[in-house]
Formats: C-alpha cells, structure tokens, sequence
C-alpha cells in the first residue's frame, strides 16, 4: 500500500522541497496521548503577559471560522486543504494584555511538550486555534481537544493539546528545539534540523 501519491502540476506548486503527498492525514506523536477531561481543560497565559485562564466554554464563545489550509510534516509528508474550524489567533489575542516588550512565544502543551515561536511568526492572521477538522471535533491523536495550526511552518509549531503560552523577550527553546529541531521550521527554506538526527 502506497503512503504517499504524486501531486498534480498545480499541487506541485504548493509541496515544498522535500515534502511528498500523504494519502489519508498521518498520525504522528512522540511518546502517549494525553486523554483530556474537557471539563477540567485549562488555557493559562503568563510571562510578559497580564496572568490569565481560560475555560473550554470561554473558547466556544469567541467567533469560530472555517480554514482551509495546507499542513507541512517535518517528516517529509504534506497534505493539501485541510479544512478546520477554530478561533483565529488574533482574535484570542485581543482578549490578552501583551507587555510591549514580549517579542517570542512558548507553547505549553498538555504531556508537557513545548514549542517555540517568535510573536510575528504568532500573530499572523492566517493562524488558529482548532478545535474541528474535517467538521469533527478535533480527535485526540490530531491534537485535541485544541492544537494550535501555524499553516506557514512546519507542523510540529502547530503544537498539539495546547495548554498555555507564556510570553518573552528573549528566545527560549522548546522541547522540540532542545532536541535538534529548527528554531523557526519554515518548509520553502527546508528549516528541518539544527543538528542530523
């Protein structure tokens, strides 16, 4: 059974180098996934930020948008059109006080994985906070109940059960960074590793 398939002319202009189409959309995790009770979910915000915690309810009632977007594995497979529905992240920012100073993000997760991303990478409007794909709620091995989607960086950004950021002015690596990953991930540029692994 063949994984992956060729992309047609136009697809191929969306594959970044090194990246082939996955049929179905792979599951991929390190380690177990985390079971949620989605009563006792908590989204906390700290660092250079005003302290704040949100509920699973306080989510469902910001706006919800439908996105279409195409998704990036560092492990060389991309899957095109991926249709998710979420909360944008600007919006979920208006709700929180950023110190100016804040200049990167730290993405807390649940089974204590983090990631890390500069604000401007954060803040850019195609990015969303998932709690739906494909008009389901967002399974646990995809990320649920929540996963941050960053469309322009390599997936493992797109941080799976996310729990928290804690905001910085200065960069601190995360999980992922701490053990060989590139500080930014950009796909077109093959942002893949620091170190061979």
């Amino acid at each position: 059974m063949k994984f992956f398939h060729k992309p047609s002319p136009e697809e191929s202009e969306r594959v970044p180098p090194g990246q082939h189409l996955a049929k179905g959309f792979p599951v991929l995790t390190y380690g177990e996934t985390p079971q949620i009770n989605i009563e006792e979910w908590e989204f906390r915000v700290w660092g250079l930020a005003k302290p704040a915690v949100f509920k699973w309810s306080d989510f469902l009632e910001l706006p919800q948008q439908e996105f279409t977007a195409d998704f990036h594995c560092v492990t060389r497979w991309s899957k095109l059109d991926v249709k998710w529905t979420g909360i944008k992240v600007t919006d979920f920012m208006s709700l929180l006080e950023v110190d100016s100073k804040a200049a990167h993000v730290m993405e807390h997760c649940y089974g204590d994985y983090t990631t890390n991303i500069t604000l401007q990478d954060f803040v850019r409007e195609e990015n969303f906070l998932a709690i739906q794909v494909f008009g389901e709620p967002l399974p646990a091995e995809h990320g649920g109940p929540m996963r941050l989607v960053v469309p322009h960086l390599y997936a493992w950004k797109s941080a799976k059960w996310i729990n928290g950021l804690e905001f910085s002015e200065q960069e601190e690596l995360g999980f992922w960074e701490r053990n060989g990953y590139h500080r930014r991930g950009e796909p077109w540029a093959e942002e893949r590793y620091t170190v061979s692994v």
